[in-house]
């Protein structure tokens, strides 16, 4: 069993022990400290929460539900929705924050209470930190019988959601519509199987292939959308001639594109079509993390813009594309970060601006494909000893490679020309992950390698 506590949320498997997995012990303590904190932070007594479809999430929605009306706290509950829903509907219900009951792309033993702010954004790393004690001291204290919170049930968020995203002047229904595109889809049997064939439609598509579309928990492969995942889809795609796949994962806020042929358009590359788009359009600048494809920083550059790197984590590239205004960020996960709607991953918008984009270039998938700059990365990583110095190992690495451009606001990454590798220290594990990239896969592959060769020589190994 597994319960892991950072800034952004809490997260867990389910049963076992408490303080040992993500029980109804635990939910209660820490719903109970972020709904103290949040009250107590903006003054408003009001919470909205929504769930993915797994297994777990109508139990963990009752503990948190009823948590938070003990404390005095409404609650506006959206019930089946997604992550990027939630943080949109946090401001238009000036709520004090919201949480997300959603593991992400985890399996389905996993669930997580994701927290926001007042403005519908991940917390702060500060923020974090004072749930996290606040949980621990147990500072909080719950309402009288004539004081406590109301639940209201509200299901008018798709439609909000899907409203906003076509009233975006880069979204255009008619192009799509035009391009009469058909379409495959995986949605993991989670809540995309609500909302992506809804906003399919609103949008114009009418031929959609339904795979997974069930909201009902049961992940029919591992749910995070990575190639040896979706062979299904892949195989959907060729058997009925679809256009193009789309997978999201169970909170919807990861997307990627599956090609004509059955092929991966990339992950990585679905941020980076989504950027020229809006670049052609909007000159500005973009964010992405560190680890995200260097494509990203040429389509940019192309349109005049400026690219900026941020450290890994969806509210660092916030924070960062607030602080540099840029027009569109993300990570190479396949987030879409587009501030015209909201600053959150959203895979719905992605998929909006990305079907207008390739009905406007009248290509097929493959060929809009091989309009970006081709590069490969490569995740490794190396298993140290526990008692080992992992921060003066890295310093020691900076040290060799102080020549040449690097970076060291999240772990170390330096740049090899167009080629570039992050080291990263584990926050739960005494590994050090090594991403690389370059432009083919064995070049990447040899950097890595190359980087962990002299980490090896340094440790005397």
């Amino acid at each position: 069993m597994t319960l892991i506590k950072s800034i952004s949320g809490i997260r867990g498997t389910i049963g076992g022990a408490a303080g040992e997995g993500l029980t109804p012990l635990d939910i209660v303590k820490f719903t109970s400290a972020y709904g103290s904190w949040a009250v107590k932070k903006s003054g408003i007594n009001k919470i909205v929460i929504g769930r993915d479809a797994r297994i777990s999430g109508g139990m963990v929605s009752r503990l948190v539900t009823g948590t938070l009306q003990g404390l005095g706290i409404d609650v506006i509950d959206l019930g089946l929705s997604t992550t990027p829903t939630v943080e949109i509907a946090v401001p238009l219900e000036k709520a004090a924050g919201g949480i997300i009951l959603t593991a992400s792309h985890n399996p389905k033993q996993w669930n997580a209470l994701k927290l926001l702010n007042d403005k519908g954004e991940f917390i702060s790393d500060a923020d974090g930190k004072q749930v996290l004690d606040i949980a621990e001291q147990s500072d909080f204290t719950y309402a009288d019988v004539d004081s406590l919170g109301k639940v209201t049930q509200d299901d008018s968020y798709l439609q909000k959601h899907i409203g906003l995203i076509l009233n975006l002047p880069l979204v255009d229904k008619e192009a799509i519509k035009q391009a009469n595109f058909k379409i495959a889809i995986d949605c993991v049997n989670s809540t995309g199987g609500i909302y992506v064939p809804a906003l399919l439609k609103a949008l114009g598509v009418e031929t959609i292939y339904e795979l997974y579309t069930e909201p009902n928990g049961h992940f029919p492969h591992n749910p995070e959308p990575l190639p040896e995942n979706l062979t299904a889809i892949a195989e959907t795609v060729k058997e009925n001639k679809a256009d193009l796949g789309i997978v999201v994962d169970p909170d919807v806020d990861r997307l990627c594109f599956v090609n004509e042929d059955g092929s991966m358009f990339g992950e990585e590359y679905t941020l980076v079509a989504v950027a020229d788009y809006i670049l052609k359009h909007t000159p500005g600048n973009t964010v992405s993390n560190l680890s995200s494809t260097r494509a990203l920083r040429d389509v940019t550059e192309t349109q005049n813009g400026n690219y900026t790197a941020a450290a890994v984590g969806e509210v660092n590239v916030v924070n960062k594309m607030k602080e540099t205004n840029a027009i569109i960020g993300g990570e190479g996960n396949g987030g879409i970060i587009y501030p015209e709607l909201h600053y959150g991953r959203d895979a719905l918008v992605g998929i909006a601006l990305f079907l207008t984009h390739l009905a406007k270039e009248k290509k097929t998938i493959s060929e809009l494909r091989k309009t970006y700059p081709e590069y490969y990365i490569s995740k490794n990583k190396i298993e140290l000893q526990a008692s080992m110095d992992i921060d003066g190992l890295l310093k020691q690495v900076e040290e060799k490679y102080k020549d040449q451009p690097y970076s060291t606001i999240d772990g170390l990454k330096i740049e090899f020309g167009k080629e570039w590798v992050h080291l990263r220290r584990s926050n739960t594990e005494p590994i050090i992950r090594i991403y690389s990239e370059s432009t083919s896969e064995a070049a990447a592959t040899a950097l890595a390698e190359r980087l962990i060769a002299d980490m090896k020589a340094i440790l005397g190994l």
